[in-house]
C-alpha cells in the first residue's frame, strides 16, 4: 500500500485496504494472522468473535459527538458516569478520550485493531457490554483473557491498552496487529490530524485543536508495547 493510500485511510477517506471477513472489515495483511489466533483459541475451547474492527472517520465522529453532546455516558476509571456539565470543553476532551478516541486518531480506522470476545463463554441472548468486569477473573471471558495472555503475541497481535498508562483506559478486549498497526501508524502525523479535524463538525472542535498536542502525546502515541 502507497504512502497516500495510508493518509486516506488514516484520515477515513478510503478502505480500498480493507476485506470483508466474518460481516467485518480487517485490513487484508492481518487476516491470515486473525485466522491463525481464531482457530489457535478454537483449540482451547474458546469461540474467538469480532465484536467491532474498522470504524471509519464518520462513526467515530458520531460516537465522539453523542458522547460530547452527553446523550451517550462517559466513564471515569472506576467506571461511574462524568458528569460533563461541570466540565470545560478542554476537559470533556481528556474524559471522553479515557475511553473513545479521538475522530482521525482511532485505531480502528487502520482495520489492524479488532475488540473480540468469546461466544463459548455466553448465551445468545447475552448482551455484550465490552467492560473490564466481562473480561476479569470473575467474569465471562476470564478464559479469553487467560489465554490471551499467553497465546496473542505468538499470532502477531498485542494489546495496545493492555495497562494503564495515563492515557486510554485499559480494554482487554481490543487487539492489535503488530506489524500493520505499526506500519499504518507512522503515517498518523500530529499535522495530518489536525487538517482532518478543522475540517470536521466535531464538538468541542476549538478546544481539540487548542490541546491537540497534548492529547497527540497522553491518548494516541503512548500505548503499551508488544511485550
Amino acid at each position: 500500500m502507497s504512502q497516500p493510500d495510508l493518509l486516506q485511510c488514516v484520515t477515513g477517506s478510503s478502505s480500498s485496504h480493507l476485506v470483508e471477513l466474518q460481516n467485518h472489515r480487517l485490513h487484508a495483511d492481518i487476516v491470515t494472522d486473525f485466522l491463525a489466533l481464531q482457530q489457535g483459541a478454537k483449540r482451547a475451547g474458546i469461540e474467538l468473535r469480532i465484536a467491532s474492527s474498522f470504524r471509519d472517520f464518520t462513526r467515530q465522529s458520531a460516537i465522539w459527538n453523542a458522547k460530547f453532546k452527553g446523550l451517550r455516558p462517559v466513564y471515569t476509571l472506576e467506571q461511574e458516569t462524568v458528569d460533563l456539565s461541570a466540565l470545560s470543553d478542554a476537559e470533556k476532551c481528556h474524559a471522553i478520550m479515557l475511553y473513545s478516541a479521538l475522530p482521525g486518531a482511532s485505531r480502528h480506522h487502520f482495520g489492524t485493531d479488532l475488540d473480540i470476545y468469546d461466544t463459548a463463554a455466553i448465551s445468545d441472548s447475552y448482551q455484550l457490554q465490552l467492560s473490564p468486569e466481562e473480561y476479569s477473573t470473575s467474569g465471562p471471558f476470564a478464559r479469553l483473557t487467560a489465554w490471551l495472555d499467553d497465546n496473542l503475541e505468538k499470532y502477531g497481535f498485542f494489546r495496545p491498552y493492555r495497562e494503564y498508562m495515563g492515557g486510554v483506559a485499559p480494554e482487554p478486549w481490543h487487539i492489535s496487529h503488530i506489524a500493520q498497526s505499526a506500519n499504518m501508524m507512522q503515517y498518523l502525523s500530529i499535522d495530518t490530524l489536525q487538517q482532518r479535524i478543522t475540517e470536521s463538525d466535531l464538538c468541542g472542535k476549538k478546544a481539540i485543536l487548542s490541546e491537540l498536542n497534548s492529547l497527540y502525546e497522553r491518548y494516541i502515541l503512548n500505548v503499551n508495547s508488544p511485550q
